[in-house]
């Protein structure tokens, strides 16, 4: 059993708002989880992981992202980056101080993985380790757009959980992104899933969250 509650922390701006995982068995270990763009914290993948990481007794932070809280819908803007980041920052503050933490952990689906990078690449020391799904390596169908200019001063040890036919960016071209990193890496292949994972309901839920949690503790240990 776990315990979800509403959370918000507006002592700092950007605010945190989200939803806070307690384990019912704490292990130490914390984990921020965001979205992709357009989604938020209620989006059913997010949940789901939440879940899984939270009955392997994490306390699991998933949050909506400043852009978020501005606007219920759309997309984030070209000018809403920089402070999506330092909402994730005061996120991994703020678990920090609502939950026993030895290890904290950071990542997110998409957009909200690909700003963990960016800010981890910025602040080395932030988390000890991050979690990124579906990594978006390109906008579809121009992988000559390619974001990958601060992977060489990311130095946080990450995993990575991409869909062999995602169109953000093939299998091939992540690995060659992820050698640009100097830190310790992995990457998750899921057969035949796009960019949502293939996440489709409770009983394709839990094979594919039971799987990144099984390699996020054969990586990290």
């Amino acid at each position: 059993m776990t315990d979800t509650e509403l959370f918000l922390d507006s002592s700092a701006q950007p605010a945190v708002r989200g939803y806070l995982h307690r384990p019912e068995n704490a292990n130490g270990n914390g984990l921020v989880l965001s979205h992709g763009a357009g989604s938020n914290a209620r989006a059913p993948l997010l949940i789901a992981l939440a879940e899984a990481f939270c009955a392997a007794g994490f306390a699991v932070l998933r949050c909506d992202l400043p852009y978020r809280q501005v606007r219920s819908s759309g997309p984030p803007g070209p000018g809403d980056a920089a402070r999506d980041r330092g909402g994730l920052k005061n996120a991994v503050a703020a678990l920090s101080m609502h939950a026993a933490i030895r290890r904290m952990f950071l990542g997110g689906h998409s957009y909200g993985g690909r700003q963990s990078t960016m800010l981890c690449a910025e602040e080395p020391n932030l988390v000890d380790g991050l979690v990124l799904l579906s990594y978006p390596l390109h906008p579809p169908r121009k992988p000559e757009q390619l974001r990958t200019q601060h992977l060489p001063n990311l130095r946080t040890p990450s995993l990575f959980v991409e869909g062999t036919r995602d169109p953000f960016g093939s299998i091939e071209e992540l690995e060659a992104a992820i050698r640009l990193i100097p830190a310790k890496t992995r990457l998750v292949q899921v057969d035949g899933a796009g960019h949502d994972l293939g996440f489709q309901g409770k009983m394709g839920g839990e094979v594919l969250t039971k799987e990144v949690v099984n390699a996020f503790s054969d990586f990290f240990g």
